[in-house]
Order: C-alpha cells, then sequence, then structure tokens
C-alpha cells in the first residue's frame, strides 16, 4: 500500500521539513489528493480567468507541484504558464505535464526567487499555508507582480484559522497596496471535509 502524506503534512513547521515531505510524496501525490477530490486549481484557474480572460497572459504557478494547477490554468484558456516549486521530485511530475514554458526550482534560501515586477499574473493553489509556503511568501509573491497584476490564490480551513497568515493577507488589503476582487469559500479537499477560500486580488 502506498503511503499516504495527507494526513501529516498540515503539521509540517519549517520549509526544509516541507520540500522533503513533497520529494518523498511526488510519486503518489496526485493519486492521494485526486482520492480526496481537489478542487482548488480549478477554482484559481477559473476565477483568474473570469477577471482576466486572455490566453497570452504571462502566469507563474508559483509552487506548482506536479503540474496540476498548470494543467487547471491550460483548461481554463491561458497558454504562457511558467512553474516554479522547490522540490526537484514535484518539477519531475509537472515536465511531464508538458504544459508549461518554463520550469524552475525555488531556492528557499533566495529572498527573491522571482524579478520584482516580471509577472501580469501569479497563482498559489493551495500553496500558502501550514504544511506549505510561510506567510512571508505573500509579500514575494506581491513583489514579483507588475503593477495591476494579479495574484489568485487560496487557503485552506487550516490556513484561515491561523492568524499568521490571515493577518499577512489583510494587510495587503489595505487601501493603496492591493483591492480585492475575488472571494469564494467551497470546496479544497470534499474527501476530507476540508474547504479553501479563492481569492483574486490585484496589485496597486
Amino acid at each position: 500500500m502506498a503511503e499516504k502524506f495527507l494526513d501529516t503534512v498540515y503539521g509540517l513547521e519549517t520549509p526544509e521539513d516541507t520540500r522533503a515531505l513533497y520529494d518523498r510524496w511526488a510519486a503518489s501525490y496526485d493519486r492521494e489528493i485526486a482520492e480526496n477530490g481537489y478542487a482548488t486549481p480549478g477554482r484559481v484557474a477559473d476565477a483568474l480567468w473570469s477577471l482576466r480572460p486572455h490566453p497570452g497572459l504571462p502566469i507563474l504557478d508559483y509552487g506548482c507541484g506536479t503540474g496540476l494547477s498548470g494543467l487547471a490554468l491550460r483548461r481554463a484558456g491561458f497558454e504562457r504558464i511558467d512553474g516554479m516549486d522547490p522540490s526537484p521530485e514535484m518539477l519531475d511530475g509537472a515536465r511531464r505535464r508538458s504544459c508549461y514554458r518554463r520550469l524552475s526550482q525555488i531556492d528557499l534560501d533566495n529572498p527573491t526567487p522571482v524579478e520584482p515586477g516580471a509577472y501580469a499574473a501569479i497563482t498559489g493553489a493551495g500553496v500558502l499555508g501550514t504544511g506549505a509556503a510561510p506567510p512571508e511568501t505573500f509579500d514575494l509573491v506581491m513583489d514579483a507582480l507588475a503593477t495591476g497584476g494579479l495574484f489568485a490564490f487560496s487557503y485552506n480551513d487550516h490556513t484561515l484559522a491561523d492568524a499568521a497568515f490571515t493577518t499577512k493577507r489583510d494587510a495587503w488589503l489595505q487601501p493603496g497596496k492591493a483591492r480585492l476582487l475575488f472571494r469564494e469559500y467551497g470546496p479544497h479537499l470534499p474527501g476530507l471535509d476540508l474547504n479553501a477560500e479563492v481569492y483574486v486580488i490585484e496589485k496597486a
């Protein structure tokens, strides 16, 4: 029987632990989350398309994992998608999907792995939260957006219960920094009775 990871991922505490777990999880990741009805990549992609329905929009799929979010973006209609992830094993899975223009590994020791203002849109489907990217990743992503760019992302129930993440979100939604364009609570992993809020915000 394949090892299961969803029951342990939300207890991880460091980026290094997270990367190590995702490296081990890569081979069975798609199967395990499919068994639990993973809905967030499609919800994030559809929300972004509803606001910027442009196939040529340059998008960074931050924390792309095995490429499920890139696949969802393709299905929504987007064609210019780059992916980044700290796990080389996960990136191998994303590469096999052939839905990305470029793929690169995130250096966890580099505070600015993306050139400031490089993208018109960035997605983070299931990326920000306990057991994944830490709260300060929010700043990194927003810095990588061009003025007027969109960040489409999700906070699952665990993340919504963590003040470190909600405070970071709210700090960016102050007047003059970013504007909330879309917000919807719905399914994340229905098999675990876990939901998520999907957002799209526009950088001022």
